[in-house]
């Protein structure tokens, strides 16, 4: 897509090339207007308590309920959800049936630390991948190397190893890696959520913040463990809205779900 907001189509090079690496670049994905009300959301999101309000409601459920607002209650960060041409370039990786599972919005200080390596396929035990869970990572300001890098590993999407086999290694640099620091605002990667990655620290003395949203997309055919205690109050609410724009009766569909369990 350019940054007036046309449409791309995926080539078959391009969705060979997701499901043999584990990820895909869109650089200046998402349209400039988007972007600016995204950041002034995120900005509210993380300034106001909203974001430390639903991380609460995450850690302590029985104490705090559903969280007063939603990410996808804001009004750029609903259309995100729904984006069109996100959504039909999800549908060309893995079919037209996938439904919506949660949502991160975040605005990291200059200097901060990274995130160990990890994956985000949600499955307990990890048994098989026959299906495909997406991570769409949002970088609204884009990427350099003044404000850290994501590194992937890829084809690790194809090991059924736990979320954090490689947690002990940090954000060390890994044979084989590709490093991903060079996009432009509004950028989108898509993972495979099954790849291992890493965020990068940004380096001390850095001055830019970073701007991120990753929203994250299940294929249906078999039953997925939510993340969040409240889910089926988030998918009432992307239904109640209607986020989907009427395309994609299953986003917000429940029955797609197991029941919650609580990490330990």
């Amino acid at each position: 897509m350019d940054n007036h907001g046309t449409t791309i189509v995926l080539d078959t090079a391009q969705v060979t090339r997701f499901f043999e690496l584990g990820y895909l670049v869109l650089p200046a994905f998402l349209p400039s207007d988007l972007v600016a009300r995204l950041e002034t959301e995120v900005d509210r999101w993380v300034d106001t308590g909203l974001r430390d309000r639903s991380i609460a409601a995450c850690l302590d459920p029985e104490s705090a309920g559903a969280p007063a607002v939603l990410e996808i209650e804001l009004a750029a960060h609903g259309e995100l959800v729904g984006h069109p041409p996100l959504l039909s370039t999800i549908s060309r990786l893995i079919g037209p049936d996938f439904v919506f599972h949660h949502m991160h919005s975040n605005r990291q200080a200059p200097g901060s630390a990274g995130k160990e390596w990890h994956h985000d396929y949600e499955q307990g035990p990890h048994a098989d991948r026959s299906k495909v869970m997406v991570h769409a990572l949002h970088y609204l300001g884009g990427l350099d190397p003044t404000v850290g890098a994501l590194a992937v590993l890829p084809g690790s999407h194809r090991e059924l190893a736990g979320k954090r086999a490689r947690a002990h290694l940090g954000t060390a640099e890994l044979p084989g890696e590709a490093v991903i620091d060079d996009l432009p605002p509004g950028s989108t990667v898509l993972l495979h959520s099954a790849l291992f990655h890493a965020r990068r620290p940004s380096p001390a003395g850095q001055r830019r913040e970073r701007y991120m949203v990753d929203s994250s997309y299940c294929q249906c055919g078999v039953s997925w463990p939510p993340v969040k205690p409240y889910w089926r109050h988030l998918l009432a609410r992307g239904r109640a809205l209607g986020l989907d724009g009427g395309r994609w009766p299953e986003l917000f569909a429940e029955r797609h779900f197991t029941e919650y369990v609580r990490p330990n």
